[in-house]
């Protein structure tokens, strides 16, 4: 239903990611049972089975609205679970050196890497098409990251997400005919740390995408969750209460429309996606260069508009 928070007018229907949720835990039970190796089957069987368990609670949460603190536990258990399923970050991408070996950080890490993902998605879906959009996007990066190094654990992976999520933007984009609702932005995220995190443990020759890569794929729903935490501790709010001040409400307020905004953040996603590709092919040094200017001008943009929206 329509409410201050929302940006749109009339009732639309959520859990929409149930539509793309369901038929990719099928498609990944099916892979489970088909590709070699029981390490393989036992990882994609545990992701089936977390992502199950987050559409149930993101239904739960889009019908009844699950307090912050519940969902926020729920996730742990399922980062958890996942953890030791063998989804977890074993090294960090040193741009100067050999890789950053974790050892016993890995398990706090790992989670902490889970619940920024998923939350992250969760924010970044205010307007029609974003998360969808922007989850697709993601995806297609780490497809080609899996061909780069030929390897049809990420490949198959990422071409699930990248599929459910185009075919809901069908729907989704504005104007929207349903809503993902924290049952798709969720499930999104889920799998798309798990993917980021695949390449870290047993596939230890995909070096290129440990952190460095999703991190910088998904740069902007990063920066945006950052920024909403930062600004509800400087307003003395909990952090997770819901506001109207993410970039995508900024913009809106500014007078563009859903559709350009969809298309900046598509572009945005992208270009930092290509430059998330480029430390697979190129000087990490270099890259890591041009990846600290964008993000620092990005941030002085957001930081600007954020300033002079406060003093309005």
């Amino acid at each position: 239903m329509p409410e201050e928070r929302k940006v749109h007018k009339t009732a639309i229907a959520s859990a929409g990611g149930l539509s793309f949720g369901l038929p990719i835990i099928v498609a990944q039970f099916i892979f489970s049972l088909i590709y070699p190796g029981s390490d393989y089957k036992n990882q994609v069987s545990a992701l089936a089975v977390c992502g199950l368990w987050v559409l149930i609670l993101g239904v739960i949460d889009d019908k009844f609205r699950v307090k912050a603190y519940t969902k926020l536990f729920y996730q742990i258990i399922i980062s958890v679970f996942l953890y030791f399923a063998g989804f977890r970050i074993m090294e960090i991408t040193n741009p100067f050196g050999p890789e950053f070996q974790l050892g016993f950080m890995s398990f706090p890490v790992t989670i902490f890497w889970y619940l920024i993902i998923i939350n992250s998605i969760n924010l970044i879906d205010g307007i029609d098409g974003l998360a969808a959009g922007i989850g697709s996007v993601s995806a297609i990066i780490l497809f080609f990251v899996g061909v780069k190094y030929n390897n049809l654990y990420v490949m198959y992976l990422s071409l699930l997400i990248i599929a459910g999520c185009t075919a809901f933007l069908k729907e989704n984009f504005y104007p929207a005919k349903i809503f993902m609702g924290d049952t798709g932005s969720m499930f999104i995220g889920v799998n798309l740390a798990s993917i980021a995190t695949v390449g870290t443990g047993q596939l230890k020759g995909i070096t290129a995408i440990t952190l460095m890569i999703p991190i910088t794929v998904m740069a902007l729903p990063l920066l945006d969750t950052i920024l909403a935490v930062f600004r509800r501790v400087r307003k003395k709010r909990s952090i997770f209460t819901a506001d109207k001040e993410h970039f995508h409400h900024i913009l809106l307020n500014y007078g563009l429309s859903h559709r350009t905004i969809s298309y900046i953040a598509y572009l945005f996603t992208l270009l930092f996606g290509l430059i998330a590709l480029g430390f697979s092919f190129s000087s990490k040094k270099i890259l890591l260069s041009v990846l600290v200017v964008l993000i620092s001008v990005l941030l002085i943009i957001l930081y600007t508009i954020l300033k002079r929206e406060s003093t309005k």
